[in-house]
């Protein structure tokens, strides 16, 4: 009678060894296995909060099957004291190892809110952005210009909110003195710029920053990426070009930069002053003899007059002999790049074609012929 217990008690004990092995199986294969997700969803970790209020979140919202589950194979993982707050974005199907991995790991929040300051030619403007997690792209919740609108409560809001991102976006073609003047807006950053840096040395982008980063390093960061822009374009550059050094590369871009906004005519324009320089030929642009006017400080608003083109001044291309002794802007990448490695034609003219873009021309007499079609489109347009 005693082997027959033992024996059943043996063989009991062998079952249960073999559930607990499948349920491990199973439990394993559920952490690591496709996660329930049919769309990307955003999770905020709350400052100070615990693996159990974010798996309970998580179950809430159907991106995991157990929160047990989840909670275990995260201390199994070592990663239960690891939660750094914020707003992650977590794809479809994530399993949930794939999810513990998303709210330990750390660095920027992935989803949720976000600032940009944007610093423009024309104006300086404040954005509120969030995350759509079912396409990954960012809606405007709110846009308003500091000083001159009324500030929304979106922005408000989630200024006060810990895992808000915020980001500092120059266009192409903005001075320094724009940026200077615009970065006083930006008020998560402290201090203020010792002097404006130098025209051109900017490299116009979109700069991530956090609450407390400093004006002048964000300023460094910002100089240190067009030197390195402009170091690499300068070693790629193509044989011949009338370009001494690279700062004379980063006056002809920055002049490429004021001239078109039309990103597949920037090589086009860039073989014009190219051929000019080559030429002997005066550069006679607009934007050079602008920049003299306004040193870069705002935006000159108004046609150039006839005495403004004759006047003398460093910049005044219409005046001197080659480029003007500064930038006239802060280039981006692609005007530098099309100023070391400009199309290859034989065109020394160009003016607006009326569509946003420009007609060149190799000779002055199909220049002139432009220029009588763009003269007619003018006349049009103001009737």
């Amino acid at each position: 009678m005693w082997r027959h217990i033992a024996s059943n008690a043996l063989t009991f004990l062998v079952v249960l060894v073999f559930l607990f092995g499948g349920a491990l199986i199973w439990a394993k294969n559920q952490y690591t296995g496709q996660g329930p997700l049919t769309g990307a969803i955003c999770v905020k970790v709350e400052r100070g909060t615990n693996f159990r209020k974010v798996s309970n979140d998580l179950a809430d919202q159907g991106a995991v099957s157990n929160g047990a589950i989840f909670r275990v194979g995260a201390d199994y993982a070592g990663k239960t004291q690891d939660l750094k707050a914020g707003s992650y974005l977590v794809p479809e199907g994530a399993s949930m190892a794939d999810i513990v991995d998303i709210v330990t790991r750390g660095g920027a929040s992935t989803c949720g809110t976000e600032v940009v300051y944007r610093i423009g030619i024309n104006r300086a403007s404040i954005q509120v952005r969030e995350l759509d997690p079912a396409t990954e792209r960012f809606v405007e919740k709110a846009e308003f210009v500091p000083g001159v609108d009324e500030v929304p409560e979106d922005y408000t809001r989630v200024r006060s909110q810990n895992d808000t991102r915020y980001r500092i976006a120059l266009a192409e073609g903005v001075t320094s003195w724009h940026v200077v003047d615009g970065l006083k807006a930006v008020d998560v950053l402290t201090g203020t710029a010792d002097a404006i840096p130098a025209e051109g040395s900017l490299a116009p982008d979109s700069y991530e920053v956090r609450v407390g980063d400093t004006v002048a390093s964000v300023l460094d960061r910002m100089q240190s990426s067009q030197e390195r822009i402009l170091s690499e374009a300068w070693a790629n550059r193509v044989d011949g070009l009338p370009l001494q050094t690279p700062d004379e590369a980063l006056i002809l871009a920055s002049i490429i930069e004021k001239e078109t906004g039309v990103a597949e005519e920037r090589r086009q324009v860039a073989s014009v002053f190219v051929n000019r320089l080559e030429r002997g030929m005066r550069l006679q642009t607009d934007p050079t003899v602008i920049y003299g006017i306004t040193k870069g400080e705002g935006v000159l608003g108004r046609g150039l007059r006839q005495s403004e083109l004759r006047r003398e001044t460093p910049w005044n291309t219409y005046v001197i002999d080659g480029l003007p002794p500064t930038p006239i802007a802060n280039p981006g990448k692609a005007s530098i790049e099309a100023a070391l490695d400009p199309a290859n034609t034989n065109y020394v003219f160009f003016v607006a074609d009326g569509t946003g873009g420009h007609a060149f021309a190799e000779t002055l007499a199909e220049h002139n012929a432009n220029v009588a079609k763009w003269r007619k489109i003018e006349a049009d347009q103001g009737n």
